[in-house]
């Protein structure tokens, strides 16, 4: 299993596409406790979430960045905060959509959150009962085919991110 450190290197090999499914209410990242707690006290965000340089380190290399966040309707404080960042997240080129739980369900998703980049690779990610990340398996080749599935189940079943935020903050 690869941890933080390790998994992170897979974003600076990858040379054409990563993909991500979410599907956790909240995610304990320690790198975010102080912004979090900032975000509910109501104070200013970093300049970043104008323009999140992560991605845009990827994607200024033409490369493609994407997710599917599956969330629950009303959501958790977190994951406000958490989609709160993301108008920075599509500026910088991530393409991003949405399904919640409250307005459709899916079938054929799985309960867990994965990464596939290149449409070769992919990882499925670990996490405690709390969020927090324990680390990532890489699966093996013959998984890749179901999980390219996955992915375009998704991808067919999100709504994109500023359609869904327009609509919950009606």
């Amino acid at each position: 299993m690869l941890d933080g450190t390790e998994f992170g290197r897979l974003f600076e090999n990858f040379q054409r596409t990563a993909f991500r499914l979410e599907t956790l209410d909240l995610y304990d990242v320690e790198e975010e406790r102080e912004e979090f707690a900032a975000f509910l006290a109501g104070g200013p965000m970093p300049p970043e979430w104008s323009d999140n340089p992560w991605v845009r380190s990827m994607t200024d290399l033409g490369k493609t960045v994407a997710r599917v966040h599956v969330v629950t309707s009303p959501l958790t404080d977190y994951l406000r905060y958490e989609l709160s960042a993301y108008p920075g997240n599509i500026t910088a080129g991530e393409t991003i959509g949405i399904i919640d739980r409250a307005d459709r369900q899916v079938a054929g998703l799985p309960d867990h959150d994965f990464w596939l980049f290149d449409d070769t690779d992919v990882y499925r990610m670990h996490y405690t009962t709390d969020g927090k990340f324990i680390g990532a398996d890489e699966l093996p080749a013959e998984a890749t085919p179901r999980y390219r599935r996955y992915q375009e189940i998704a991808v067919a079943h999100a709504v994109p991110f500023a359609e869904y935020w327009q609509q919950l903050q009606s």
